[in-house]
């Protein structure tokens, strides 16, 4: 199985442009040129002007701001609503501050630029502090037979909600980031991917969003389980931590049966986190391989940019799992750097959020919600035949 991005593809009939370039399908019409920016550089100029864009200082500032209010706002809410986790607000205030009509051509014009650096930069380190809550001590405390479901879980879920998305026609890198956040650890692990694969906001955006809302189902939908599927408070939690999303997840869904459960949760939850850096590396290789197979022996076909085979953030986020094997670093830096973590990923999925198009999403929201609910009976399955059979 080759695990790439289509390259050079057609948008999707009747979706308004993309948004990768910093800019929103909205930002693009209205601004005095019938049909859109007709009067705008066309060229090399354009991209110099896109560029400069996006580089300079002042041309950040403002989306960069509107990222930290609305990281701010997300965790406002969940210190006054503890059972409402910030990541899961900070994406639904970005999508509101796109829609909302006195935000979004604030959102979608001046504040694009610094929006797109937060989604994709912010995350990035996001992901980098991450590794510090995953130790090899961890991985080995939860034994080889817990080891082996969990990859079998990532790899049955990944394979197919990809191959799954794929088939129903889901548009761009959904059907590949969807399957990455379902299998390993959500948004994070949409964003890792995204960027390994140069995946343009709006179907980073719209996998989040999907992957977000299945998770937030799952914190309320599982505990009712326990009980008729006979599972015992570790084994619960071993299941909790094998088919929920994110690790915020996680720990609100495996706390209802107890510190047991909540434990074994948050270490099958860590092992999952630990096979991100292989698979945005296969993910990585596999593009290439596309590319170099397109351009042909010669050369000649479609160039871009050669994608690392292990991204630099993916490196930094080994390094910070090595970091924290190590017992050097004392807990109040630890618990340190994990709020920074949560913010940097609540700023970024704010930005992120703000990227949602809603009415280019409602198009494709059956297929897209069909996928959703297919990969979740999958993992969910697939982690409780697991959870028994290790037992």
């Amino acid at each position: 199985m080759t695990l790439i991005r289509t390259t050079g593809r057609e948008p999707h009939p009747g979706s308004p442009p993309r948004v990768g370039d910093g800019g929103h399908p909205a930002a693009r019409a209205g601004d005095g040129a019938p049909g859109g920016r007709s009067d705008a550089p066309k060229g090399p100029a354009a991209g110099r002007s896109a560029g400069a864009r996006r580089g300079g200082g002042p041309g950040i500032l403002p989306g960069l701001v509107a990222a930290s209010v609305g990281a701010a706002a997300a965790w406002a809410v969940h210190w006054a609503l503890p059972v409402v986790p910030a990541l899961t607000v900070a994406m639904v205030l970005g999508i509101a501050a796109a829609h909302l009509p006195a935000l979004r051509d604030r959102v979608r014009g001046p504040a694009r630029p610094g929006l797109s650096v937060a989604g994709k930069r912010l995350m990035r380190l996001g992901i980098v502090l991450l590794g510090l809550k995953l130790s090899v001590q961890d991985v080995r405390a939860i034994g080889w037979p817990t080891m082996l479901m969990v990859v079998a879980v990532v790899a049955a879920t990944f394979t197919s909600t990809w191959w799954l998305g794929r088939r129903i026609g889901l548009r761009g890198d959904q059907p590949l980031l969807i399957a990455a956040g379902y299998a390993i650890c959500g948004a994070s692990a949409i964003g890792a991917v995204s960027a390994a694969t140069g995946s343009d906001e709006e179907d980073a955006a719209a996998s989040v969003a999907l992957v977000t809302l299945c998770g937030t189902l799952a914190v309320a939908v599982l505990p009712l389980l326990q009980q008729p599927l006979g599972l015992g408070d570790a084994e619960f939690g071993r299941w909790v931590g094998a088919s929920v999303h994110d690790v915020g997840q996680v720990v609100a869904a495996a706390q209802t049966a107890g510190p047991a459960a909540l434990g074994d949760a948050v270490l099958v939850k860590l092992m999952r986190v630990a096979m991100l850096a292989p698979l945005v590396a296969v993910v990585a290789i596999g593009l290439r391989r596309r590319r170099a197979a397109a351009q042909g022996p010669t050369g000649d076909g479609p160039r871009g940019a050669k994608p690392s085979l292990v991204p630099l953030f993916v490196v930094g986020f080994l390094v910070m799992i090595g970091l924290r094997s190590t017992g050097w670093l004392p807990e109040g830096v630890l618990a340190g750097a994990g709020l920074a973590q949560e913010i940097l990923l609540s700023a970024a999925l704010f930005a992120l959020g703000s990227a949602v198009h809603l009415p280019t999403l409602a198009r494709t929201g059956g297929r897209a919600a069909a996928l959703g609910l297919s990969s979740w009976a999958v993992i969910a399955g697939v982690a409780y035949a697991g959870v028994l059979l290790t037992a």
